[in-house]
Order: structure tokens, then sequence, then C-alpha cells
């Protein structure tokens, strides 16, 4: 059964209304928050905080870097190659809240369509950091850069098959720490043994 055109046009603007606000209350969320939607616990898990997130990408704080016990730390410092830990963390945040924004889209999709008797289903696919490209390093440590870190990722390119992210480092000063690409591979769990990175729909 066909709807009305301005049905149609409500319905979208209801859903892009209801996407604007999903991304939007991650913004000031905390370490706890964090925690709950990537697969890094406890002192792993080592971001702070989000200052602002959006399909286009998302920017978080850490803090963590300048901790004595430091999971990462080794010789009594942590290197900047370490921040590609942070970048991994704050990419994963951001799959997860795309796949929360997914899913609740379908669902928003779902209770429309059930008049006209679609029943659309879910799908998850795990992603694995398989590359990392164009990595720069602009320091030799973190633990002796002085305020909160700004960790920044933002996706460029999704084939369905993978994802590539750039990514950045920056000190509170705004000095440039590390920055370079990654790949994603989606729906690898059958064939990788590496560690998860990343939820995504």
């Amino acid at each position: 059964m066909n709807r009305p055109a301005h049905v149609l046009q409500a319905a979208d603007e209801a859903h892009d209304a209801h996407t604007t606000r999903h991304w939007a209350q991650a913004a000031g969320q905390g370490a706890g928050w964090i925690a709950a939607r990537i697969p890094h616990a406890g002192r792993m898990c080592l971001l702070d905080g989000v200052v602002r997130a959006a399909p286009q990408g998302i920017v978080c704080t850490a803090h963590s870097h300048a901790a004595v016990d430091h999971p990462l730390r080794q010789h009594g410092r942590l290197g900047a190659a370490c921040g590609v830990e942070y970048a991994a963390q704050a990419m994963a945040l951001h799959g997860a809240l795309k796949m929360a924004a997914g899913q609740e889209g379908r669902a928003l999709k779902a209770t429309e369509n059930v008049a006209i008797g679609e029943h659309p289903t879910a799908s998850v696919r795990v992603g694995y950091l398989v590359s990392l490209r164009q990595l720069a390093l602009h320091v030799a440590r973190l633990d002796d850069v002085p305020g909160p870190l700004t960790v920044r990722a933002e996706p460029l390119a999704d084939s369905g098959g993978h994802s590539v992210y750039a990514f950045a480092l920056h000190a509170a000063s705004g000095q440039p720490l590390l920055e370079g690409r990654a790949i994603v591979l989606l729906d690898a769990a059958p064939r990788m043994s590496s560690r998860s990175l990343v939820s995504g729909s």
C-alpha cells in the first residue's frame, strides 16, 4: 500500500531528527558511558570523555596518558605509538554509535512498516583493525605531554566490507602528537584471530 507523499516526508523528518539527537547525546559523556560501548574494560578504557560526535567523526579527550600505572607504559614511559590505541578506541566508539543509530533507525522504520507488512531485520558486524597507513609520530612519548589529549577519528570511506578512518591526537596546546589512517575489516570474525576493535552496522 502506497502512502501519501506528505506522510513519507514527515516520517523522514522524524527519522532525521531522531538521528541528530542520537549523536548529540554523546557529547559530554564520560568514561563509564564510553566503557559500556566499546570492547575495552577497566584501565584499558583509555578515553575519559566525548567532546562531540556525528556521522562525520568523533572527538574525545583523555587524561590517562599521564598515569604512572598506565597499562601500556613500558620502561617508565608511554611511547607515542601507544596513541594508536587511543585512536582505535575512538574509532570503536564511533562504530558503536553508528551501529546503535542504525538499529534505532530500523526500529523506527519497522514501526512505520507494520501497516504495509514489511519486517526488516537487523544485522551486526564486527570490525578488526587490520592496517595502519601514513602513520606519523610527531613526539617520542605521550606521558610527558601536559594536559588532556584530544583524540579525533573521522571515517573516510565505507565499502560495506571495510571502513577507512583518519585519526589524530593533539596536546591541549594544539601541538600535533600523531596522525594516520586505519583500515577496519568488517565481518571478519570467522577469518581473523586478532581482537575485536569496532562493532558497526
